[in-house]
């Protein structure tokens, strides 16, 4: 099992920032409007160094879709930020008919997604979105793992045409990914070749699922974990490639079992390559306020969870 070294503990909402100011560097198209939390999306840098290219549009998320449509028609590339909560659900009609319906060229950025906000409590953790936003059609869905990929997904979706929604987080998490690598919409990531089960995972997930994929060795079991990292358009080769091999699969994420990665991981091996897949997801549940780690431990998506859906699928090969 490959040994991935923690650069350090960063929270990924922080990696969005740095992206974002990065590109207000080199990029001059790029405005960004935030829904009056520019501390929390890590935006304060951007308003700072370009006043002129930030809008505030204040506790109205549906006025700042809006906007956004409207400046992506005028020739810029606007980056949103609020919570994913008030990112997707309060507005969905927004970006429905605004964005999504006409293609429009709006980079959706949210944070505070999914069970790891914590104190926040459950009507803030939204655990719906991933599956709201990647059923809306040309709908790009990213949800990377780390400060350094969030930082990176960032800076590459300025470069994409089309609406996008971007995904990350909260608390501070294990930063373990290559500074330097750069993000590729829609190519999942080999982190270790195994030839016993597929672990396919997304954000938060993803470093649980190494820890799960060291579990599993020390019992003798040879796990294949793969970072997908974007869910839509989802790499359906390298999916097909890796269970071709290993003959079942567990999915990994901070998200409803109902419309997130499994769900599309489900849809995808049921038209192509029906096989046994186990799915770690909430399960039809609302979350609760509390500390992250307690919660995703209650709510069955933390590191044992995954060793233990590894070991019931290969039951069922």
């Amino acid at each position: 099992m490959k040994t991935y070294t923690v650069q350090n503990e960063k929270d990924t909402r922080s990696g969005f920032g740095a992206g974002l100011d990065e590109l207000g560097k080199t990029h001059p198209e790029v405005v960004a409007l935030c829904a009056d939390l520019t501390g929390s999306l890590k935006m304060d840098a951007f308003a700072k160094e370009f006043p002129e290219r930030f809008y505030q549009a204040g506790i109205s998320e549906a006025n700042m879709i809006g906007m956004a449509a409207g400046l992506a028609v005028g020739g810029k590339i606007p980056f949103t930020g609020t919570f994913a909560n008030f990112s997707t659900g309060r507005v969905y009609d927004q970006i429905r008919q605004s964005v999504a319906y006409s293609g429009k060229n709006v980079k959706i950025c949210a944070s505070h997604a999914g069970l790891t906000l914590g104190e926040d409590g459950a009507t803030h953790q939204i655990l719906e979105d991933i599956g709201l936003m990647k059923m809306l059609p040309g709908m790009t869905v990213i949800n990377p793992c780390d400060y350094n990929q969030t930082k990176a997904a960032t800076i590459a979706i300025a470069d994409y045409k089309g609406p996008v929604y971007l995904r990350f987080g909260r608390p501070k998490v294990p930063n373990f990914t290559d500074p330097n690598r750069k993000f590729e919409i829609g190519k999942a990531l080999m982190l270790n070749e195994g030839t016993d089960v597929s672990i396919f995972a997304t954000g938060h997930l993803v470093w649980k699922a190494i820890e799960a994929g060291h579990a599993l060795a020390e019992k003798g079991i040879s796990a294949e974990i793969i970072n997908i990292h974007t869910i839509k358009p989802l790499d359906e080769t390298a999916i097909l490639e890796s269970v071709s091999k290993t003959r079942c699969a567990v999915t990994a994420e901070e998200h409803q079992m109902n419309g997130g990665l499994g769900d599309s991981i489900c849809q995808l091996l049921a038209r192509k390559n029906p096989l046994p897949v186990e799915m770690v997801a909430v399960n039809d549940s609302f979350g609760e306020s509390g500390k992250p780690n307690e919660l995703m431990t209650k709510y069955g998506i933390d590191t044992v969870n995954i060793v233990e859906a590894a070991e019931r699928v290969l039951k069922r090969k």
